[in-house]
């Protein structure tokens, strides 16, 4: 295995030492309470675990699934609240109500979504190639946060004939960000393809005044180490890689302390691990059957590589009670070792697609007009 033989230096987000520097990326629809717990569980704490997805129109106007979704576990610190909004007066206002309310320690702003319903908006990772817009918004959030770390998640550009990565981050410096994470795609390229880690090492040497996250590409704690040693990032933020492997996270921890013993779970503790996550879903929601019906999406994720049958795996992603989801997977091999190959791409890997863009939008980079209220989404979460 490999390891990483220097010293790492802390990585400092704000007052909040995080290390080892691993950060769960905020995905829609799987990082809620119930997922972070996992994660945190198998970290021994270790890390920083970031929220699903929030919008600022949502969260100002008290949205009872948004409200559900900021409730963070008093295990849970620091508290990070990923927040979506395209409006500087909108995402002023949700930072102000985090800080008056005390709802999080740390607050991330969303400059990373490829989905078209985000994009088309001009909202996720279309908002940066607005400069003066990508500003103002950085500019409020800061100024609204007082005392709580600001950062941002942000791709490379909208395709590669127009990157937004090296200005955005040099606004982020200059608004007083405390850190910047890019993934090293595109808006185009959505999860397919391979991720451009030298991206991320010519943002480092960029941006050398703030710290620089990497994500992208990262299926096993050696990715992570690699990553860091290739680009002088200061820190690695792991999203698609720890779907269906919340222990990916004992893994890194272990990884960046110098440990080379991998997590290889039987069939048995995969098993375990599936039940509790849907306990957890089940208990946080308030109806078990609303938390099973949650955890089918899972599913697929955690039995990948594993040798179950195609009637077993749809029978498992139609349960609706613990108690059917338990007997099913004492219905499976339970005594298969971990098998080969079972890390790699999971979740999304489509690319090439077509970017959905309001009319105009790439005519001029500081044109913002038509950027409003409006565009701003109304619910949270996937």
């Amino acid at each position: 295995m490999t390891t990483l033989a220097p010293a790492l230096p802390l990585l400092r987000i704000g007052p909040h030492t995080v290390q080892p520097p691993v950060v769960l990326a905020p995905m829609a629809g799987i990082t809620n309470a119930p997922f972070r717990t996992l994660c945190r569980e198998f970290s021994g704490g270790k890390g920083l675990f970031v929220s699903e997805m929030i919008t600022t129109r949502a969260l100002v106007e008290r949205n009872e699934k948004t409200m559900q979704l900021i409730h963070f576990d008093a295990s849970e610190t620091p508290r990070s609240i990923q927040l979506y909004g395209v409006d500087p007066v909108t995402v002023g206002r949700a930072v102000r109500m985090i800080v008056d309310e005390d709802l999080a320690d740390h607050i991330d702003l969303n400059f990373g979504c490829p989905v078209p319903k985000v994009t088309r908006k001009g909202g996720g990772s279309a908002l940066p190639y607005k400069r003066p817009l990508l500003r103002a918004i950085l500019r409020e959030a800061v100024a609204s946060a007082g005392d709580l770390p600001v950062t941002i998640k942000m791709r490379k550009g909208i395709d590669d004939d127009h990157t937004t990565y090296f200005d955005a981050g040099r606004i982020a410096v200059e608004e007083g960000v405390t850190a910047v994470a890019l993934h090293g795609r595109t808006t185009a390229q959505h999860y397919g393809g391979t991720a451009d880690w030298d991206a991320i090492a010519r943002l480092k040497e960029h941006v050398p005044e703030i710290p620089v996250l990497g994500n992208g590409d990262i299926w096993c704690a050696d990715d992570a180490l690699r990553m860091m040693r290739e680009t002088g990032c200061d820190g690695v933020v792991v999203g698609r890689g720890c779907l269906g492997r919340p222990w990916l996270f004992g893994d890194l921890v272990a990884a960046f302390e110098g440990v080379e013993t991998r997590q290889a779970p039987a069939l048995r503790e995969v098993a375990d691990v599936m039940l509790r996550h849907a306990t957890l879903l089940g208990e946080w929601i308030g109806d078990e059957s609303r938390g099973v019906i949650d955890f089918r999406k899972h599913v697929a994720w955690y039995l990948k590589g594993f040798a179950v049958g195609s009637e077993m795996r749809r029978k498992l992603a139609v349960t609706s009670s613990l108690e059917e989801l338990g007997g099913q997977l004492q219905e499976l091999d339970l005594d298969q070792p971990w098998p080969d190959g079972a890390d790699g791409p999971r979740g999304r890997t489509s690319g090439n697609n077509r970017v959905a863009l309001p009319d105009g939008w790439l005519k001029d980079p500081y044109d913002c007009a038509g950027v409003g209220a409006e565009a701003e989404l109304d619910t949270s979460g996937g």
